[in-house]
């Protein structure tokens, strides 16, 4: 993989469903991390740094529409490029 592309600045509030107004396609072009007090997290579906919280599926949970339940933890958040 060339680095010779620009990767886009992380955006304070992320999310993974293309549906949200919080979603940026161009970032996903590139593997992105997030740390969630000071722990490297996998599952995260929807963050915001400066408000602290991630949303994250609160197990096989579904909603009424089929997509998974989220629950939100608050605590220090950091997003990265892998």
């Amino acid at each position: 993989m060339s680095e010779t592309t620009s990767r886009p600045p992380l955006p304070d509030h992320l999310s993974i469903d293309p549906r949200s107004p919080h979603f940026v396609a161009a970032v996903f072009e590139h593997d992105v991390g997030i740390r969630f007090n000071g722990k490297e997290r996998n599952d995260v579906e929807e963050y915001c740094i400066s408000e602290g919280w991630i949303k994250v599926p609160a197990g096989k949970t579904l909603d009424r529409k089929g997509r998974p339940l989220l629950i939100k933890l608050s605590g220090v958040v950091e997003a990265y490029y892998r």
